[in-house]
């Protein structure tokens, strides 16, 4: 019969970075379970979470059911402390909707034209930072692939970057210390930034209603799924499906493969053999480098009391509770070695071997079984295409003197970087 939760210790004093100033949210959350074990509960800002760790907890995590335990309303609940609820309420297209095989071709197709446009603006030779130039890329493919005719081109792409820019959702879990402050503004530059991308997109939807231009591609579906709305309604709802779709999909991927360009400069003589077009290697680079930029709290909050095996014993997680792992514990240290970067370690998604963990659910790059994440597919496609592109017309000296830390009071998604990230660069023959 499962137990009482009164059972796991309670890390006292521990909170978490929305709630009360944290540092290192990470190391904080690593100290606790060096304290209590691998499983114990965080009393945070009048929320209960369940932190697990164990082999059988992180099987036991997994294996939740969506309908009783949901990622979907846990990762709700974390970006909403960011976005403003307009962003979440009525949308008729969802980024799940994003990874169909015709779609994934035509993303593909937009990433490689937002490359032919970023070697023209980086021109022969120059210094830029990675990640800015990433998330640069990543505006424009995700803009060309669902915005509308238009958005992501010239002086329209501009004013779309600025106000993504700011209406960034992955600002909830890249800087929780800031939230409280954009709680307390009432999300005014959100919802400031929102009405921009509502004027812009607006415009492309009445491009297409008018016959001007047409799209037969995602943003066409999205016009479609609004037609039997009056215009200023149907207008405003296509801009906030795309906002969703925008703000859900590109920021995390574009951080791994800032990662991903970083790992390879680094390693040389691997990055040759990827200019040189070795797709599967850039694949296995961008598994790797992934794996290691995990900054995640993977969670799930508890819809209807669940049983859970912690690997210590089943309790009873009653409704209202948060189960959490955290994938830059667990990516690291489940085996000797893996805090080093080696892409040998993967063969297509999974590890070549994995008999040195006590499960294979403890490292991942994008999840396991029903909760991998449906862009992994695209999302290494993606990153395989941009860093065999991008290193086979450039070769690239970093300009940092130590390996980039990650912010430190990031819980959430792919690191993003504390340091400046720039290279010099110069195009090859």
């Amino acid at each position: 019969m499962p137990g009482p939760l009164e059972v796991l210790p309670v890390a006292d004093g521990v909170g978490l970075p929305w709630d009360v100033p944290v540092v290192d949210a990470v190391a904080v959350v690593a100290e606790a379970r060096a304290t209590y074990g691998d499983s114990f509960v965080v009393r945070s800002g009048g929320r209960d979470h369940l932190f697990t760790f164990s082999p059988t907890g992180v099987e036991s995590f997994y294996a939740l059911p969506e309908e009783s335990a949901s990622k979907g309303v846990a990762d709700y609940l974390m970006l909403r402390r960011k976005l403003p609820d307009e962003v979440f309420v009525g949308r008729r297209m969802l980024p799940d909707s994003l990874f169909r095989r015709d779609d994934v071709s035509s993303h593909l197709a937009h990433l490689n034209h937002a490359l032919d446009v970023t070697e023209a603006e980086l021109g022969e030779r120059g210094s830029v930072e990675l990640f800015a130039l990433t998330r640069r890329l990543g505006h424009r493919m995700g803009l060309a692939s669902w915005a509308g005719p238009g958005c992501a081109d010239g002086d329209i792409f501009e004013r779309l970057v600025r106000a993504f820019d700011v209406l960034d959702g992955s600002e909830a879990f890249v800087h929780p210390d800031a939230m409280a402050a954009v709680a307390a503004s009432g999300k005014v530059v959100e919802r400031a930034a929102l009405d921009e991308i509502a004027d812009v997109v607006g415009d492309a939807a009445r491009q297409v209603d008018s016959g001007d231009s047409q799209d037969d591609g995602l943003f066409g579906r999205i016009v479609a799924a609004w037609a039997a709305e009056p215009t200023p309604v149907r207008h405003r709802g296509i801009a906030m499906d795309v906002a969703l779709i925008h703000v859900a999909s590109m920021s995390n991927l574009m951080a791994a493969l800032g990662w991903a360009l970083v790992d390879l400069v680094e390693h040389p003589d691997a990055a040759r053999l990827v200019a040189a077009g070795d797709a599967e290697l850039a694949q296995r680079c961008a598994l790797e480098s992934t794996r290691l930029a995990q900054r995640s709290i993977m969670a799930r909050t508890v819809l209807k009391p669940v049983a859970f095996d912690t690997g210590a014993g089943v309790v009873d997680v009653p409704a209202g509770w948060t189960i959490a792992t955290l994938l830059p514990l667990l990516n690291t240290s489940a085996a000797p070695g893996l805090r080093s970067w080696d892409p040998g370690r993967w063969h297509r998604y999974r590890l070549t071997d994995a008999t040195a963990l006590a499960s294979p659910m403890l490292v991942t790059a994008f999840g396991h079984g029903r909760h991998s994440c449906p862009a992994q597919p695209f999302s290494l496609a993606a990153m395989t295409m941009a860093t065999t592109r991008l290193l086979a017309r450039y070769d690239m000296t970093p300009g940092w003197d130590r390996y980039p830390r990650p912010v430190p009071a990031q819980i959430g998604g792919v690191a993003r970087s504390a340091d400046p990230c720039r290279v010099d660069y110069r195009a090859l023959a």
